[in-house]
């Protein structure tokens, strides 16, 4: 089924319910959370997923899982979703945080034909054998590192929201802790402890992350530039060693 919405379906007595949807253009949906787990397709376009925890980003040919009561808002750029609402007692092996997957051309080819179905379907026919099928491809999966921590709450939340949205090759860990209003020192210890990394090494991720979206539109000699690496070289290097694999991959 496509553009309706997974409440007015979520009382079907299936355990996964095929919905896609088309979004404008740079559509923000406002945080919020589904008693399903998701997975979160993205035929076309770019998604920017956040949640409490860290923010993902999601290009065309991946998706995100997405763990059923997580509060998420998804950034949709250009993007037209097939997703799967699935009770996740059918799914126990969910994952328990968002997570970027790569999509292989079967899992692709199911999920667009669960799409075209109505609902509710015969889930001892073919129908019911192509959700199956879907749900098998999914426990094959590979994981791509595709995201960055969040710290929790508070002002260094709002600086790495804030740098996501406009990354800057130029902002200093001295600037970031001019607004925080501490030093350096505490602020890469603060840091450390809620994300796990320094807070340049994050910027850095950052960065690459916002290649994502770029490398849709413009060529790696163009997006490397932009980012402030030296070479094309050195950008491929920086990207392949984050999310182990080019960027021409993700093209």
């Amino acid at each position: 089924m496509r553009n309706v919405s997974v409440a007015d379906l979520d009382d079907e007595p299936v355990d996964v319910l095929p919905i896609g949807t088309d979004y404008p253009p740079d559509h923000l949906l406002a945080r919020h959370a589904h008693r399903r787990a998701q997975l979160l397709y993205g035929a076309s376009g770019v998604m920017l997923v956040e949640t409490d925890e860290g923010s993902w980003t999601v290009p065309t040919d991946r998706a995100v899982l997405i763990p059923a009561g997580v509060p998420h808002e998804v950034r949709m750029l250009d993007v037209a979703t097939w997703s799967l609402y699935i009770e996740p007692d059918a799914v126990p092996w969910w994952p328990t945080s968002c997570t970027v997957v790569e999509v292989g051309a079967l899992l692709r080819e199911v999920l667009r034909a669960a799409n075209a179905l109505e609902v509710p379907y015969d889930e001892a026919g073919r129908d019911g054998a192509l959700i199956r099928l879907a749900l098998h491809e999914l426990q094959r999966v590979a994981p791509i590192p595709l995201t960055v921590s969040l710290p929790p709450v508070g002002v260094l939340r709002d600086l790495c929201r804030a740098y996501l949205a406009a990354p800057d090759v130029h902002v200093t860990n001295a600037d970031w802790a001019r607004a925080a209003a501490v030093s350096e020192r505490t602020l890469d210890r603060r840091f450390r402890a809620a994300t796990g990394v320094g807070p340049a090494g994050w910027r850095v991720r950052a960065r690459l992350l916002s290649s994502l979206p770029a490398l849709r539109r413009a060529s790696v000699t163009d997006v490397a530039g932009r980012l402030g690496y030296a070479t094309p070289a050195a950008f491929t290097a920086a990207f392949s060693k984050a999310f182990g694999a080019p960027p021409s991959r993700f093209r």
